[in-house]
């Protein structure tokens, strides 16, 4: 119940072409750079990317990539799944463990771990990279000055309740689970 560093690099590598794009194709050079991934890396994974269609190539001069369908059309899951990522929590309980272990708990922990991939897999469906980009401007993210760090909520004097503040910096709190 592993995401990969593949997974995630995917995710930052499409969320900065599609940052940048613009309808003008973006080249891996140029996202290299920016996320500081390797440029190896990242031709692999847009292979995959490509073959899975969430992004089209384009060649020549000013060549480069471009989304293959809007930004809101491509779900992250769509993304970890063009690049093999399997985040299934209970992709192990299966086979002989299955077989030798016939007792309540292990019943009830299976049942729990597939449960969660159910939630997992509905709330990366459900996330866009659309809703990725929209959330963009509530993010905290340092910006260096001459005196101090700021971070760009300060810079812009507005509050959010972003990743540092244990809540999630995409959706809106679900409720409490088994009220």
């Amino acid at each position: 119940m592993r995401l990969t560093s593949k997974g995630r690099y995917a995710v930052r590598a499409m969320l900065d072409l599609t940052t940048h794009s613009n309808g003008s194709p973006v080249r891996l050079q140029e996202i290299s750079t920016r996320q500081n991934i390797s440029l190896h890396y990242l031709e692999q994974l847009f292979r995959k990317l490509r073959n899975g269609q969430a992004v089209k190539s384009v060649r020549g001069p000013g060549g480069g990539y471009v989304l293959a369908r809007s930004m809101d059309q491509i779900s992250i899951k769509d993304v970890l799944d063009c690049v093999g990522e399997n985040i299934n929590p209970a992709k192990d309980i299966v086979g002989t463990e299955a077989e030798s272990s016939s007792t309540v708990e292990f019943e009830l922990s299976k049942n729990y771990f597939q449960n969660l991939g159910i939630i997992m897999r509905e709330y990366l469906e459900t996330t866009s990279l659309g809703d990725l980009m929209r959330k963009a401007k509530d993010i905290e993210v340092p910006v260096a000055t001459t005196e101090a760090t700021v971070t760009a909520t300060e810079a812009t004097n507005t509050d959010t309740t972003g990743i540092g503040g244990l809540t999630s910096a995409i959706r809106n709190p679900v409720g409490e689970i088994n009220q």
